[in-house]
């Protein structure tokens, strides 16, 4: 059948070969008599103008060298001379013989092109349909196929009266194509597939002429929409929330929005809008408006150009903490699981960037008077420990950048750009462990300059620490609006690990910490041991922390003093070591509470393995790793009804209060029952794979790193072509960029510096961090945004 429908279709190719030969035999023909009839009248008109300049050299001569000649006939050349040169500026023209062709022939350009006739085979096969969708698609063309065709027939029209309007040689050409249809072997054309490829082709251009419509401008409230919403970094640095932002947008875009809609051409279009937010529908209206114009979108005013090209080659990540083991805290051992499980999926290059302290500040800071000489010394403890819990090799890179201890803030501030320890070739993708912290007095490359992807992950709750201090309230109002300045200027992303943390800008909420696989272990061997029939738990009650007030320490006493007769025989232990450890079991002591103190250990130690119920009151922290902990190993968890709490609330063993009254309830009802075993769900759902799945898709690396491999950045139009970044320019982030070179201008100045609490000598770092990690001394001078 395919070889009977390839010799139909080139025996009808033949068939009009034949035909368009004697076609254009006959136009040639006739075209060649009309060129001859022009020229053979302008060659006369020529012989006239000379006859006539002869005339009138003749007319000068004899007036010039006889007196006799009659002056009658010199006035008679006078007059005559002015008509004469009207007319033969008339017949010399260059475009007369274009005019002629004008009265002889239908068109004054006769263009041949054979694909206009292979769209008029096919629009006569479709019938009288396929024949007004072809006709609306020719009008589009540069190429008028009327030039060619003549006047078309006209609806109404009989056919005798259409024919005697035609050309003779497209009549000729009418009749041979009317012939050729008829023509038993036409079936088969008709069904060949180059008739339905022509179709298609058809109808894919008759669509893009549908959707080729005008984009209607701009109007009023479309661009205060648009500047209120580009102008959220200024108004909420004022203290304009975003909400009333949002809501003001929403209110000036919405009638626009609803004008749209009812006069959308194409259901398809309105489709589009309705999975849409108002700000991404303002995006990409205000985007496919300068794409109409032409506008093309180079970058903003801050923006730096020189950034790492990942193109053919293996993407990097940098991750960026501010503590490091044997520092037993949240930002030390959350980002080396990060690092371990991100590389595991051998996708990405990995690098883990933490703090390098001198021996003066590790005597402060790391437990058990453990010390390091070198960083390679330190890093190889990091990994040790690191393997031991994890069960695989992880295969990511450990680098240091200088740090200073701050007893003030009980806290390591970075020394110098802390950016600069990452090298240029790669810098791709970033992840800021705490940037509000990293960044309060970085002074160096902006961070998003320097990267293609930032991304800051919120551990710390640091305004429910300040406010604890003295004139918390006006120290957090500050620290308030800094945080908001440097996360808004650093980042291209934040993630919340719960609503506990200040709403900064850009983030989102999501719990991308898991936990150590030992726990998992543990709570698999507890409920193996529960369904043979064996005492799982064989000890109450403990909590354990960190032992300073803000850690849970004073909701804890609070919670006992005032029900003491309540619990009356309820014993606590407490595992903890830290500054305020000494004023907290005086102050236990004096109240008399059940309270058993006990160095702080492992929380995966087996001394702790037999407990049955961890008691959690605190509120001040952002997401309790040690809670977390305590449900992977099966145990019950009673912990405040608050916000850090969310996440571990759709576990069954979780018992959340909301009183004291109710925590004396929720205490009881662990004591008195068995927690029930995790589901693999649920194990799951702790474990740091899923933490390492919810971390990709919240902070959009996966995004990044799926467009970037195809060379093409995304776009949120679902399907409607229009790039918002490469079209539309963003008052926010000049806004951004304005601020990261204030902030950059304020901490270059030492005075400033210390003023806002900030350690001497962290602009830059010193002569010993030169000596431990092997650097050059730091530049006077280093000119960071090239002004």
């Amino acid at each position: 059948m395919a070889g009977d429908g390839q010799a139909s279709t080139s025996n009808a190719f033949s068939f009009i070969s034949k035909g368009w030969r004697e076609v254009k035999d006959s136009a040639d023909a006739d075209l060649q008599l009309m060129k001859d009839r022009a020229n053979s009248f302008k060659n006369l008109a020529t012989s006239f103008d000379r006859e006539l300049e002869n005339l009138f050299n003749s007319a000068t001569a004899i007036r010039s060298s006889s007196s006799l000649s009659r002056p009658t006939e010199i006035d008679f050349v006078k007059k005559l001379q002015p008509k004469l040169v009207e007319i033969r500026r008339a017949y010399s023209s260059p475009d007369f013989s274009k005019k002629v062709l004008e009265k002889w022939t239908p068109r004054s350009t006769i263009r041949i092109d054979l694909s206009a006739i292979k769209n008029a085979i096919v629009s006569e096969v479709e019938g009288r349909e396929g024949m007004a969708e072809f006709d609306r698609i020719r009008r589009r063309r540069s190429l008028k196929f009327s030039e060619f065709w003549g006047e078309w027939k006209r609806d109404g029209d009989d056919e005798e009266k259409q024919s005697g309007r035609d050309w003779e040689p497209i009549r000729v050409l009418k009749t041979r194509l009317k012939e050729f249809e008829k023509r038993e072997f036409l079936g088969g054309f008709k069904n060949s597939e180059f008739v339905e490829k022509v179709k298609s082709s058809l109808k894919s251009v008759y669509k893009d002429s549908q959707e080729s419509q005008a984009v209607p401008p701009l109007d009023a409230a479309e661009l205060l929409a648009s500047l209120v919403r580009q102008s959220e970094p200024f108004l909420d640095q004022l203290g304009i929330r975003k909400d009333v932002c949002e809501k003001l947008v929403e209110s000036l875009y919405s009638k626009r929005k609803n004008y749209f809609l009812l006069n959308s051409p194409s259901s398809g279009e309105s489709s589009v809008l309705e999975g849409e937010n108002v700000n991404d529908e303002l995006d990409l209206r205000i985007a496919s408006v300068l794409q109409s114009t032409g506008h093309s979108y180079d970058g903003g005013f801050w923006t730096d150009h020189a950034k790492h090209d990942p193109s053919d080659q293996k993407r990097h990540v940098a991750i960026v903490t501010t503590a490091s083991l044997p520092w037993m805290t949240g930002t030390a051992v959350n980002p080396l699981f990060r690092a371990a499980y991100l590389a595991q999926t051998a996708k990405q290059n990995v690098t883990l960037l933490v703090p390098w302290l001198c021996a003066s500040d590790q005597e402060l800071v790391y437990p058990s008077n453990i010390t390091f000489t070198s960083p390679e010394e330190q890093e190889i403890y990091i990994r040790n420990w690191l393997e031991e819990r994890i069960g695989f090799k992880a295969d990511f890179k450990i680098s240091f950048y200088p740090g200073k201890f701050s007893k003030e803030r009980r806290s390591i501030l970075p020394a110098g750009d802390t950016s600069q320890f990452i090298p240029s070739k790669e810098a791709d993708i970033a992840i800021l462990e705490e940037p509000e912290h990293l960044n309060w007095y970085h002074h160096g490359r902006r961070w998003t300059d320097k990267f293609n992807h930032v991304v800051g992950v919120v551990h710390t709750n640091y305004l429910e620490y300040i406010k604890r201090e003295k004139n918390g309230a006006l120290q957090a109002f500050f620290v308030k609006h800094i945080n908001n300045w440097v996360t808004r200027a650093y980042c291209d992303k934040v993630l919340r690990l719960s609503a506990a943390t200040q709403d900064l800008p850009k983030s989102v909420i999501c719990n991308v910490h898991g936990v150590n696989p030992k726990f998992l272990k543990i709570g698999e061997k507890v409920a193996a041991e529960k369904e043979t029939g064996e005492r799982t738990f064989s000890k109450g009650a403990y909590f354990l922390g960190k032992m300073v007030w803000a850690k849970g320490y004073r909701e804890l006493i609070d919670l006992l003093a005032k029900h003491k007769s309540d619990l009356d025989g309820f014993k606590v232990d407490v595992y903890g070591n830290g500054e305020d450890a000494n004023e907290v079991q005086s102050t236990a002591k004096s109240l008399d509470l059940n309270l058993n103190f006990l160095k702080g250990r492992d929380h995966a130690d087996d001394s702790l393995h037999g407990y049955k119920v961890f008691i959690n009151p605190s509120v001040s922290d952002v997401l309790c790793t040690a809670t977390a902990e305590a449900l992977a190993m099966g145990k019950f968890v009673v912990c405040a009804d608050h916000p850090s709490n969310q996440f571990f609330r759709s576990f069954p063993n979780c018992l959340t209060y909301e009183t004291s009254e109710d925590f004396v309830a929720k205490v009881k009802e662990a004591m008195e029952n068995d927690p029930q075993p995790l589901t693999p769900e649920q194990r799951f759902n702790l474990s740091w794979e899923a933490a390492t799945q919810r971390f990709m898709e919240y902070s959009e690396m996966d995004k990044v790193l799926d467009t970037e491999k195809n060379g093409a950045r995304s776009s949120r139009g679902k399907g409607k072509g229009v790039s918002k970044s490469a079209s539309m320019p963003s008052l926010s982030g000049m806004v951004d960029g304005g601020l990261a070179f204030a902030h950059y201008c304020l901490t270059g100045n030492e005075f400033l510096r210390l003023c806002t609490g900030a350690t001497p000598g962290t602009r830059d770092y010193d002569k010993q961090h030169c000596k431990d990690l092997r650097l050059l001394p730091p530049q006077v001078e280093n000119p960071i945004y090239g002004w």
